[in-house]
């Protein structure tokens, strides 16, 4: 079965500029980094709608929104951090925008965006189209991709 395929860029000029650490690494990735991220997401569709696309990039608001939500100036912090509360603490100061997530990383920001993508995708389209990957990028050499397996 013949499929199609379009992309959504928000690159690293967006400003999408968070902060985390892996705080169980062995590695400098322990301690507080940050990077200006980019979000590629890739949509998957069996046909075409009636303007002949898989989606509709101008319908996107609500996902640019919800990446500037959770990527804009913040701090993302493990609930499971040893260092949660001190962070909290900062938060409540207004030294931080602290976001609070399952894990740190590409790979679990790649999940996080995919779990919103692919909800909206789902509630814009219905089963027509889905969400076929999305892949994070701290920079040019490192990225995370999550993928949907059917």
């Amino acid at each position: 079965m013949n499929k199609f395929f379009s992309s959504k860029k928000y690159g690293h000029e967006r400003g999408f500029s968070a902060a985390f650490r892996q705080w169980r690494a062995d590695s400098h990735c322990k301690f507080m980094h940050g990077y200006s991220f980019e979000f590629e997401f890739v949509f998957g569709a069996k046909e075409l709608d009636d303007n002949n696309w898989v989606v509709d990039f101008g319908s996107l608001k609500d996902l640019e929104a919800w990446l500037r939500i959770n990527f804009d100036h913040k701090t993302l912090v493990a609930i499971d951090d040893p260092m949660f509360t001190d962070f909290e603490k900062m938060h409540q100061s207004g030294v931080i925008d602290m976001v609070a997530v399952e894990s740190t990383g590409c790979e679990m920001f790649a999940k996080m965006a995919m779990e919103y993508a692919s909800d909206l995708i789902q509630k814009l389209n219905g089963e027509r189209c889905w969400v076929e990957s999305v892949t994070v990028r701290e920079h040019g050499a490192n990225s995370a991709i999550y993928r949907r397996i059917k």
